[in-house]
């Protein structure tokens, strides 16, 4: 890959990694949700890359809803503290849900999401997530269809941002440390 961009330290996961391990989760998926018509929750702002791709690869009916929380800040960490910043526009009552994810490290937003969902009614909750951080969950999450394994380390690209930057590179890389906190 040439057009590394200078902040990266390496790159993780190509983009043609990410395509070909979406396709593969759109087609499971697909067989888990035939005939359910399921709402595919997006978290913004970093799940929008793998919700657009994604669905795509996703071949029975879905709708799909936008939310957006915030557990970091500028932050290269989770404060542990969710803030919905804009909530769904679809009630999820008695209906099929995905919740699709950028990255699954702490967990904290995601298991205060699934709480939240179910007490909305949710006849199912699914999580589905590009990411799964090995060892920096500090509590248990089931997602269902899970991307890539990564290290703990902080990761930018493909929707990741740090200080909402970063996120448009088609590929996720390690963010150089020197590049955290520069402006």
């Amino acid at each position: 890959m040439s057009d590394i961009h200078p902040d990266v330290a390496r790159v993780l996961i190509t983009a043609e990694e990410i395509k070909a391990k979406l396709m593969e989760m759109g087609e499971s998926i697909t067989e888990h949700y035939r005939g359910k018509n399921p709402v595919v929750v997006c978290v913004l702002k970093g799940a929008i890359y793998v919700v657009s791709d994604l669905t795509r690869f996703i071949d029975t009916d879905v709708e799909i809803d936008f939310m957006v929380v915030s557990s970091y800040g500028t932050d290269t960490k989770s404060s542990g503290v969710v803030r919905i910043v804009k909530d769904l526009n679809t009630s999820l009552c008695d209906r099929h849900v995905l919740v699709v994810e950028d990255i699954i490290d702490t967990g904290l937003t995601l298991k205060y999401l699934l709480r939240n969902f179910a007490a909305r009614g949710a006849a199912s909750i699914e999580v589905a997530a590009l990411l799964w951080k090995t060892g920096a969950q500090e509590i248990d999450i089931d997602a269902k269809w899970v991307g890539f394994e990564i290290p703990n380390e902080f990761v930018i690209g493909y929707g990741l941002d740090y200080a909402e930057k970063y996120r448009n590179l088609p590929y996720v890389g390690v963010i150089k440390q020197e590049a955290v906190g520069a402006e």
